[in-house]
């Protein structure tokens, strides 16, 4: 449904530059948006395209409109103000209350009246599911879970046992949140495994991306806390605590026990030793290592990016002449 540049401006609280009666309907790109899309401008290395578009509005920084040929939309943020208007403008689909004819609903459950159950999901003993939930279909949710208010779980989301999940969250394909932790301890016949008896408990806004595996706790809840997200392709192992608004980028592991801090970023591959402490607002560049405790904020990386394979292998080898180096450079000293 179209919505007007004024309701937008007044729905975000943002400066509007132009006809509040313009109606946009769609989101696009600067260089492929027509007359009814909304877009904006938040990296420089796009500015050239400014001047060429043809989108209803622009939401951009203060110092971009001279150069905007259309409405603008002026605010300090421009990705962060598009974000919430593009909510605006093309909204998740409305669901139906209900639950499908191929859904099991095991009786001690409680699904709220408002909710859907899509097909072929299936519910556990004890488990509730909060006021306007959207369940997808192939979702399985284990005994004793709860999943809050408003949340999606768009599709196979399987939640393995004793899951608390607050309200808003969002998890897509594939994730599964409560499996048994990689618990084993080595005796005289081999390995034994150590019984998984906590949960997991994750709070409000949080989303987890496709195929990310979220491990119960040993004997506590493994807790992502209010706000964070975690990209597709994660490995969150046993009993980490995930700090509020910290963002783990693809492909990163964090391994049993790990405490991380509030507002920190992990970069894609980049991942933790167990058994640390991360404080808050520390930014890990993609394919660092933490392997000690982290105790002041800031950005940490440790890795070499890729360059020629000739320039490389020179480097390797003198990589490893260093240890001679060395002993010559003792002997001279």
């Amino acid at each position: 449904m179209p919505v007007s540049l004024g309701e937008l401006a007044i729905s975000i609280g943002c400066e509007l530059i132009g006809d509040p009666d313009v109606l946009v309907s769609d989101v696009a790109t600067l260089d492929r948006a027509t007359p009814q899309s909304l877009t904006f401008l938040a990296n420089s290395a796009y500015t050239k395209q400014l001047p060429l578009t043809k989108a209803a509005a622009v939401v951009l920084r203060v110092e971009d409109v001279d150069a905007c040929p259309v409405a603008a939309f002026v605010t300090d943020n421009p990705y962060a103000t598009y974000a919430l208007m593009a909510a605006l403008v093309c909204p998740e689909a409305a669901f139906e209350p209900g639950v499908h004819d191929t859904a099991i609903v095991e009786l001690s459950a409680s699904v709220a009246s408002s909710a859907y159950i899509a097909a072929n999901v299936v519910i556990g003993e004890r488990t509730t599911i909060g006021e306007n939930t959207f369940i997808g279909p192939g979702t399985i949710i284990g005994p004793d879970c709860r999943v809050g208010d408003n949340c999606r779980l768009v599709a196979n989301v399987n939640l393995v046992k004793r899951v608390k999940i607050g309200d808003r969250g969002l998890f897509h394909p594939g994730v599964v949140i409560g499996s048994d932790g990689f618990g084993n301890v080595m005796a005289a016949e081999g390995w034994v495994k150590v019984p998984q008896l906590g949960g997991v408990s994750i709070g409000n806004d949080v989303e987890i991306g496709s195929n990310t595996t979220v491990d119960c706790g040993t004997i506590g809840d493994t807790v992502i806390k209010n706000g964070a997200r975690i990209d597709n392709l994660c490995m969150i192992a046993h009993n980490v605590h995930v700090g509020e608004h910290t963002a783990i980028a693809s492909a990163t592991t964090i391994a049993g026990s790990t405490k991380i801090g509030d507002r920190c970023l992990f970069g894609g591959r980049s991942g933790a030793v167990g058994h640390l402490s991360i404080c808050d607002d520390v930014i890990l560049l993609s394919r660092a290592v933490l392997t000690k405790n982290v105790t002041t904020p800031g950005t940490y990386s440790g890795s070499f990016p890729a360059e020629l394979s000739g320039k490389w292998a020179k480097k390797v080898a003198r990589f490893r002449r260093l240890g001679n180096l060395i002993e010559r450079v003792k002997k001279l000293e």
